[in-house]
């Protein structure tokens, strides 16, 4: 057989048809052509799913479905939550708990923009978006920075004008018991919306989470604010409303810059660790080059160079790349998409890419 140098691309979506046993599945989605009735199709977003004939559940949907749960069930959480601490707000006039209660409330919110976007994650890439509809969950992590720095000038504006014209707080026992809820409700919820934005490499959800965990110690202050004014310290309660400001400019702050990190590609550097090592203990893979990797939502994709033996046959290189793909798919959670490159070892210094160096 003719040898000569090559050159090599295998990409893999999540979808060869193949599946290993512990724990990647990788299957295309289907459509069965049939038009559903109304109910299935509305259950069909609340509950996003795909199977092959084999009914094996492709792992993006999967992860899809899980996140929809989770900001169904934290949504309803912090509403009850919000609801309470409205009701003791009303016959209270705390401005303290004021400013946690519309914190929370934003929280909830935030559960409708990462619903859309998990919704328009699901959808299949077109020819207009080649890489699908992933970007809309980083978009929705914009959302919940705007939403977070909206809390923050309302809670902020609501304690100064109370230090300026003072208010008596009533029932301080209800803000207490209020505050209490709010912990105890927020902390669920963040440690449920951790566990799962980690688990299906979310990271609007787990920043979401994160803005949970800071409202429960937020709600704490408020118990302290309660605490300050039952001892006869009127300015206690308006002073910890600003000091639950600052607490949710910290919280912006972090999550502003966890958003820009996932908008700016910006990935664990030990995931980079992992696919070198990946592919460098790939059977016939002589020397590794660039590594690329990026999130599209909660799916991680790769475009990998491995230096192959220039001898081998073109067939010979793509089984190489396959089998690096093979190894990345098992090494990176969440990982959907890989392209490897294979380049044939160069021999005297030549240089297979010199007809692009014009263009680079």
């Amino acid at each position: 057989m003719l040898q000569r140098p090559f050159r090599v691309i295998v990409e893999g979506m999540s979808g060869h048809g193949h599946s290993h046993g512990h724990g990647h599945s990788h299957g295309h989605g289907h459509g069965d052509g049939v038009a559903r009735p109304w109910r299935a199709r509305v259950l069909h977003v609340l509950r996003p799913h795909s199977h092959e004939p084999a009914d094996k559940v492709d792992a993006a949907m999967e992860a899809g479905g899980e996140g929809m749960r989770a900001l169904w069930i934290s949504l309803a959480g912090l509403g009850a939550t919000t609801l309470v601490q409205a009701v003791v707000v009303a016959v209270s006039g705390s401005v303290a708990l004021l400013g946690d209660t519309l914190h929370n409330a934003a929280d909830a919110l935030t559960a409708v923009p990462l619903a859309i976007a998990f919704v328009l994650g699901r959808r299949p890439p077109t020819r207009r978006y080649t890489y699908g509809y992933g970007r809309a969950e980083d978009l929705a992590g914009v959302a919940i920075v705007l939403a977070i720095a909206a809390s923050t000038i309302a809670a902020a504006y609501t304690a100064v004008h109370r230090l300026g014209h003072p208010q008596p707080v009533d029932n301080l026992a209800a803000v207490a018991g209020a505050a209490l809820v709010g912990f105890a409700g927020n902390e669920l919820v963040a440690r449920y919306r951790v566990r799962v934005g980690r688990r299906i490499g979310s990271a609007a959800l787990v920043a979401d989470g994160l803005h949970a965990r800071t409202d429960g110690f937020a709600s704490l202050a408020v118990l302290a604010g309660a605490g300050g004014v039952a001892l006869g310290l009127p300015w206690a309660d308006p002073v910890v409303g600003l000091l639950i400001t600052v607490a949710i400019l910290g919280v912006l702050w972090q999550t502003a810059r966890e958003v820009g990190r996932r908008l700016m590609d910006a990935v664990d550097p030990a995931l980079v660790d992992r696919a070198e090592a990946a592919l460098a203990a790939t059977p016939g893979v002589l020397a590794v080059g660039s590594v690329r990797l990026r999130w599209t939502g909660h799916r991680l994709r790769a475009e990998c160079e491995v230096v192959v033996d220039p001898a081998g046959t073109a067939v010979r290189a793509h089984q190489v790349a396959v089998d690096a793909e093979h190894g990345l798919l098992h090494a990176l959670p969440r990982l959907t998409g890989a392209v490897v490159h294979a380049d044939p070892q160069p021999r005297g210094g030549e240089d297979h890419h010199r007809l692009l160096a014009g263009h680079r």
